[in-house]
């Protein structure tokens, strides 16, 4: 692929997000939701492998039945009100259809089964794409139909994720896998605030896309795979060890880190709520996602090569200084201490 191919490709898939999530007319979001779906399908079988094309033509037929599920759902809202706004969406039967499509757009349980096949089937680098940058249109939408929105069902959703997210990771011996499990477990606590508190779930997914981008950022240069190649990680690039540690601690939400923030502040709304149950029931899951997350780091810091192997592997590399790493790991790691800031506002 031509560069200027690939920044025509780039290009696209970038105005496609921006028209879904600036539109107020329920077809020029459906309009940018193609574009960015078409334009991210050569990007993903530029390789040419069997996987890739795999990969990407799952990512096709999802993306095609969630679009046609979507505009369906708005023209027959628009028969019913006669309304084509993103924010008029009061037909019940279209309301939950819309709700169906953009969760499966989301890759939210029970309708996450294809993001970790095509995660997995992809390149470390278009994995990162689709776990964060894939979901903002989707989430846009969400965003502004979300007074529409049925709140037990959006909670079910939830709760369903972060159960699947935690349970499905414990089994993947596939970092981008395990990856696409945390997205759906991260993904369960954004939607909950989603009809409860947007501004909530907005910042969630926020700090969400920064961490998750900060863990790629770091296995890209050590071409980390799989968790044998967490294994000796240590030995070979301690300090790339160190920092993808403390990003699964953030991932993981434990103090002091960033990604403790989302997760009392959704526990604390909840509660206020009286969402007590599934308050507790967030809390619980989160322990399952917790566990893969310690058995990288486990494999990482505790089981150091006891020799040097002579043999220099591809992934032992000196990596090179990386801008987008030194602007996101400050973020994952530092902005606890503004919570009282965020809270105010």
């Amino acid at each position: 692929m031509t560069p200027y191919t690939t920044c025509l490709l780039i290009s696209s898939v970038t105005i496609g997000t921006v028209i879904a999530a600036a539109a107020n007319h329920w077809m020029l979001a459906w309009i940018g939701l193609e574009l960015n779906t078409l334009a991210i399908l050569p990007i993903m079988t530029n390789r040419h492998t069997p996987r890739t094309n795999e990969a990407a033509t799952k990512y096709f037929l999802i993306q095609a039945a969630t679009s046609s599920l979507l505009l369906f759902a708005t023209t027959m809202n628009m028969y019913m009100t006669g309304q084509w706004d993103i924010a008029h969406m009061t037909t019940q039967p279209a309301s939950t259809m819309l709700t169906l499509a953009l969760m499966m757009k989301l890759g939210v349980a029970p309708l996450h089964a294809w993001l970790p096949e095509v995660m997995q089937g992809t390149t470390i680098t278009l994995a990162l794409t689709l776990a964060t940058w894939q979901k903002l249109a989707p989430f846009a939408l969400l965003y502004v139909a979300a007074p529409a929105l049925h709140t037990p069902t959006m909670l079910t959703l939830a709760l369903l994720s972060t159960i699947v997210g935690g349970w499905g990771g414990l089994n993947q011996t596939q970092l981008r896998k395990l990856m696409a499990f945390s997205s759906i477990a991260n993904l369960g606590w954004i939607i909950s605030m989603m009809t409860i508190n947007p501004t909530l779930a907005l910042l969630t997914l926020i700090i969400y896309i920064i961490m998750t981008t900060t863990t790629f950022t770091t296995m890209v240069p050590t071409n980390m795979k799989s968790l044998k190649d967490a294994t000796t990680l240590w030995h070979a690039l301690p300090a790339m060890t160190l920092t993808l540690f403390i990003t699964l601690v953030s991932l993981g939400g434990l103090p002091p880190t960033t990604g403790f923030m989302p997760k009392w502040l959704i526990l604390k709304e909840l509660t206020f709520m009286n969402f007590t149950f599934l308050a507790t029931s967030l809390a619980m899951t989160s322990l399952l996602s917790l566990m893969f997350y310690i058995r990288i780091m486990y494999l990482m810091t505790m089981t150091i090569s006891p020799t040097n192997p002579s043999m220099q592997m591809k992934w032992r590399l000196t990596p090179k200084p990386n801008a987008l790493l030194i602007t996101t790991l400050p973020t994952t790691l530092l902005l606890l201490p503004l919570t009282p800031l965020l809270i105010t506002n």
